[in-house]
């Protein structure tokens, strides 16, 4: 449990100005801790439920009930800070569902106690089944690569070596950070709250509510060198080819330094954390070669391009090009919008707000506030929105919404829309979506419809087809003149662990069992053929909303709790088993067929060629941490080590 420890120094008069920036449903949680006393948890404090994505800092609650909430945690802080302990330094879990429900104003579903007792440090997570913590002490005959040092590779090499399991990251760039390393575009940064968008053990005082690129590239490194793990990283090396050996039970793994120089890695483990959007999607128009401007991806975005003064176009209106067009339209002298596909926008009044000092100060020394804001967070931007996401069958409006709470977010979303645009018609019939709200992801507006309103800006509802010498085509042969085109038009996120061969036991590659682009995976982790070959952020794991950190964090701790077992069994290999593989994935696409993702006549990247949803989880959050919690080795075949050679010999060159 991360809070800050008492007897220090405290600033009254600190502490009184940080308490008026206090999040009253969070504080008050602190103040119950603190007290015990459960009147703070009856009429009249009970705060509201939250209404939309925004912090509702007062909880609903009058200004009276507020300042009478603030003086009574004053004085409790002060006493924790004197000495004085907490009352309810744990909650057992049933308590802390209650807890749950009146900080948020609403019912929170039973099984969240279990995670959120976790995710809060009040109960500490079980290792593996049988409580192993550290691997034995053969362990140095056995070994991990991973492959990646993003989001996942970190979450990974972390959990390797608080279980005490030698591994190697390869990674193609100088430093780590992975896609928040690589993309550079104007305004680019997250669109889920900084403070839910981290690692649940490594907490940042975060100098804005949603932070720009910079800051979070900036907490990834900050997260390596707290650890130690850069001693571990292969820099500026790129794997070429994983293949199985089946003889030896190892993966021998190709590698290629930044001179080109190839050399060979053998561990008995591989983990892909080469991420979901690590290869640009650019289209092959034709008369791309011959046009004469300067044309780019935004992922690949020119450290020292001039928009200053020229015609600009983008192409595509999902995160990216929703980021970067307010981010530019103020440097450029025309800028023209080519939308396939108009985006449903949510508000949200904190985007571009700096979280204070007094907020910062609050993280920083009082007791279980950061965890009660961020299971806020956690409660609004998760699994929250779920169930409007499904079909009702017996809801009248099916080409509109998937059910009566979804068709009132649409109703919300749209007004919204008509207020932002008002007096701009010809902008609300071209930018009103004519699909229900989170069949794509919903997007935050940053500045974008503030943007479109302006005179030199054309929002041009076409597809690009071609491109000319000064600029380009679209699908009607209205041509437009442009000097700079960026393609905002995402990546090739169906297509899974692309970057490198992977061959597994039989000799067949992923691509080649995936047949392309479907892929599939149980838990989205492993797939048959592919012995003790890992993927994260895999098939089917896209969080339906939130951060994706949640469910690295799931996704590492499985694997290292499966590799712990394995080592403790004296156990070579774990292979998903054919039919635990296909019956999971049934059940994958079976809850897909009943959800907002498969409303027809919208297509996503969430989409492979075939129309089946390959990158999103089905799963609300809390049921993915249910089964990812404990592996269970009946999942899998095992193979016991073989006798011709064991494993010192396997990895005489292997990865140290």
């Amino acid at each position: 449990m991360m809070f800050p420890s008492p007897g220090q120094p405290m600033d009254t008069e600190q502490l009184r100005l940080a308490l008026n920036d206090a999040n009253i449903p969070a504080l008050l949680m602190v103040l119950f801790q603190l007290t015990g006393d459960r009147r703070w948890l009856e009429s009249p404090y009970q705060p509201t439920a939250t209404r939309g994505l925004g912090d509702h800092a007062s909880g609903g609650l009058p200004e009276g009930r507020q300042e009478e909430i603030r003086n009574a945690a004053a004085r409790a802080i002060a006493l924790w800070n004197d000495g004085q302990l907490p009352a309810v330094p744990a909650p057992e879990e049933a308590l802390l569902r209650e807890l749950m429900t009146i900080c948020m104003g609403e019912p929170i579903p039973d099984e969240y106690a279990g995670l959120m007792s976790v995710e809060m440090g009040f109960t500490e997570p079980e290792p593996t089944a049988d409580g192993i913590k550290r691997a034995p002490q053969e362990v140095d005959e056995f070994s991990v690569l991973i492959i990646g040092a993003g989001v996942s590779g970190l979450a990974a090499a972390l959990r390797l070596k608080q279980a005490g399991i030698p591994y190697e990251i390869v990674e193609k760039n100088s430093t780590v950070g992975g896609t928040w390393l690589d993309n550079r575009y104007p305004g680019c940064g997250v669109d889920t709250p900084s403070h839910l968008y981290s690692f649940s053990f490594f907490p940042r005082n975060w100098s804005t509510h949603f932070s720009r690129r910079a800051e979070v590239a900036q907490y990834m490194e900050d997260m390596a060198d707290h650890f130690d793990l850069r001693s571990s990283i292969r820099f500026e090396t790129e794997v070429v080819a994983a293949i199985y050996d089946n003889n030896d039970q190892v993966w021998r793994v190709t590698v290629r330094n930044r001179e080109g120089k190839e050399s060979e890695r053998v561990a008995n483990a591989v983990i892909s954390a080469v991420g979901l959007f690590n290869t640009p999607n650019i289209p092959n128009l034709p008369g791309m070669k011959t046009f004469r401007g300067s044309l780019f991806h935004s992922a690949d975005w020119p450290e020292n391009v001039d928009l200053t003064g020229k015609r600009v176009a983008v192409v595509g209106t999902g995160a990216s090009a929703m980021q970067t067009v307010p981010a530019i339209v103020d440097r450029v002298d025309h800028l023209y919008v080519f939308q396939r596909s108009p985006q449903w926008i949510a508000p949200n009044e904190d985007y571009f707000k700096p979280i204070s000092k007094e907020k910062q100060w609050l993280f920083e020394n009082v007791p279980y506030y950061r965890l009660w804001y961020r299971m806020r967070l956690a409660w609004v931007w998760n699994d929250k929105v779920h169930p409007t996401l499904q079909r009702d069958p017996e809801w009248r409006h099916p080409e509109r919404a998937m059910n009566a709470v979804n068709d009132a977010h649409r109703k919300f979303f749209k007004r919204y829309l008509q207020e932002q645009l008002e007096g701009r018609e010809d902008l609300q019939q071209k930018a009103l979506p004519d699909f229900p709200p989170y069949a794509k992801r919903i997007l935050l507006d940053n500045g974008w419809f503030a943007a479109l309103r302006e005179p030199h800006v054309e929002l041009v509802t076409e597809s690009v087809s071609a491109f000319l010498e000064t600029g380009v085509r679209t699908a009607s042969g209205q041509d437009y003149q442009a000097d700079i085109v960026v393609l905002c038009t995402g990546f090739k996120a169906q297509t899974f662990v692309q970057t490198f061969e992977t061959r597994g036991r039989s000799g067949r590659t992923l691509q080649e069992v995936w047949d392309g682009d479907d892929a599939s995976a149980y838990l989205g982790m492993t797939t048959p053929d592919f012995p003790n070959f890992f993927i994260m952020y895999g098939p089917n794991t896209n969080p339906p909303g939130g951060s994706y950190i949640f469910t690295a964090e799931c996704q590492a701790n499985y694997i290292v709790q499966l590799l712990l077992s394995m080592l403790e069994r004296n156990v070579a290999v774990v292979e998903c088993r054919r039919d635990v593989h296909d019956t999971y994935n049934r059940a994958v696409d079976e809850a897909h067929n009943k959800m907002v993702w498969r409303h027809p006549g919208v297509r996503t990247y969430y989409h492979n060629s075939r129309g089946r949803v390959v990158t999103n989880s089905p799963w609300r959050v809390v049921d993915y941490w249910r089964l990812t919690r404990t592996p269970n080795l009946e999942d899998f075949h095992l193979e016991p080590i073989r006798q011709n050679g064991g494993r010192k010999e396997q990895l005489a060159n292997g990865v140290r």
